[in-house]
């Protein structure tokens, strides 16, 4: 089971698995198929989708939206059911890591921001399905994009 934190910022028993948020940004393509918007990562610059620790008075959709928003300035409709999970190792800032378990939210995306909070930190990049299943630098997440139900997210 996943530990929950409230205030933004990873709580960690030893060796207790810490729950984040993600948003699946997507978007149709003018010939129909499915693109994802995948960011890299602040140090190291892996292709990842948003995602961030629980927020205290938000649900689980309304934070990915928000990390979607402050980390890949998008703009778009969430669905409030998960559409999957994936496990990655994340190495916090004093050195440890933890298991992390990343809980996706389907974000359609309406806008592309110019201008967004986390701009000079960070690149976005729009992939077809299978090109987003290569960069992704997660396996676990590349496999789940590769296996999600496109019909109920484009619906």
């Amino acid at each position: 089971m996943a530990l929950m934190m409230e205030a933004g910022t990873p709580c960690g028993a030893f060796g207790a698995t810490l729950q984040q948020f993600g948003a699946l940004p997507w978007r149709r393509s003018r010939s129909g198929g499915i693109e994802i918007l995948l960011i890299t990562t602040r140090r190291t610059g892996r292709w990842i989708l948003p995602r961030g620790w629980p927020v205290k008075a938000k649900t689980p959709a309304q934070t990915a939206a928000r990390e979607a928003f402050e980390e890949a300035g998008v703009i778009g409709s969430v669905d409030p059911r998960p559409v999957g999970e994936y496990s990655y190792v994340k190495t916090l800032a004093d050195g440890s890591e933890n298991d992390c378990l990343v809980t996706l939210f389907s974000l359609q995306v309406h806008g592309t921001l110019v201008n967004w909070p986390e701009r000079n930190q960070r690149q976005r990049r729009w992939h077809g399905l299978d090109q987003a299943c290569e960069a992704a630098s997660d396996r676990q997440l590349a496999g789940l994009l590769a296996t999600l139900d496109w019909n109920r997210k484009a619906a």
